[in-house]
This record gives C-alpha cells, structure tokens and sequence, in this order.
C-alpha cells in the first residue's frame, strides 16, 4: 500500500493540512511558506488577502491583522530575532487512518501547519531572508551544506559581489595614486 514515492497514503495526505484541493507534500510546504512569506502587497487589502487565499485553495481567508501579525512574527523567526514572537491561527490534529495529521479550516492555519510540518521535519532552518536592502524576499536554501546567502545569485548576490568588486577597486586605485 506504499506510493511511489515510499509513503502511505495516509502519511503522504498528512502533508496537505487538511485544506480539501492542496497538491500533497514537502515542496507544497515549502512553496505555501515561501508565497506567504513574500505576500507584503498581497496583505495590503482585504481584496488582495482574499484573491490570494482562492487562488490556492486554502479555505476561507482569516483576519488581515493575523495574516500580517503572523507573517512579520514568522519572517522575524527566520532572520533570527530572539524576542517573543506570536503567530496565532486555529490548527486541529486529527488521526487519518492511524496518522496524527496537522489541519487547518483557514488559510493561516494551512500556513502555520505548514510552518509546523517543515520545522518538525528539520528545514526551517533553510528559510532565510535575502540579506540585499532592496529585496528581503524570502528563500529555501536547498544547497547541501546550507551555506546560500542570497534568494538569487543572478541578481541580488552578483549585485553585491559588484559593488564590492568595485569598492575594492576603488581604494586599490586610491592606494596606488597616494603612493
């Protein structure tokens, strides 16, 4: 009774939060934090928060104030802030065929089970907030030894790599002409 990919059925459905429609497992986990987490213009209007909770079918929208309460407290786990943070949606445990399954009715429910789901497995770690003052976006560092810095290399690091380049350049060339 294994899927293809090793997992009962049970425990595989034990990835979608119990929000009916979800695309099942890790990534979708990954990919729900990561949308919810860069969601700053999306949570700018009721309108917005609620287009973006259908478009993913996550049930019925929760308050605006919790979505950016619980967002600002989540993004500042992951950039390291020791200070308390509150994040609070309704997420029931149910068993589903003899596996406890995190579920949630509301879309921030869906996004702390996700939170939930990750951190218990061992990747919150891997979230990190791009450090380049003009992005802060949110990434998942996929590298093996989890040493990525930057959510993009193409822009934002190669970005920084050449104004540091250039910095660098500039006091050589100060240097030289002193001496």
């Amino acid at each position: 009774m294994h899927s293809s990919d090793g997992l009962t059925a049970a425990r595989r459905d034990a990835y979608s939060g119990g929000v009916t429609g979800l695309t099942v497992g890790w990534d979708h986990d990954v990919e729900l934090l990561l949308d919810f987490l860069n969601t700053r213009h999306v949570l700018d209007s009721e309108a917005s928060w609620r287009a973006w909770v259908t478009e993913r079918g996550l049930g019925r929208s929760s308050e605006i104030t919790q979505a950016r309460a619980a967002r600002a407290a989540l993004r500042s786990s992951i950039e390291g802030s020791s200070g308390p943070q509150t994040a609070a949606g309704v997420v029931h445990i149910e068993l589903t065929d003899g596996v406890p399954v995190l579920s949630s009715s509301d879309a921030l429910g869906a996004v702390l089970a996700a939170s939930a789901r990750l951190a218990v497995l061992g990747s919150w770690e891997r979230f990190k907030i791009c450090p380049a003052d003009d992005c802060q976006r949110a990434f998942f560092d996929r590298s093996r030894n989890r040493s990525r810095t930057w959510c993009s290399m193409q822009v934002c690091g190669n970005r920084e790599k050449a104004r540091t380049f250039r910095k660098r350049t500039r006091a050589q060339n100060s240097t030289l002409a002193t001496v």
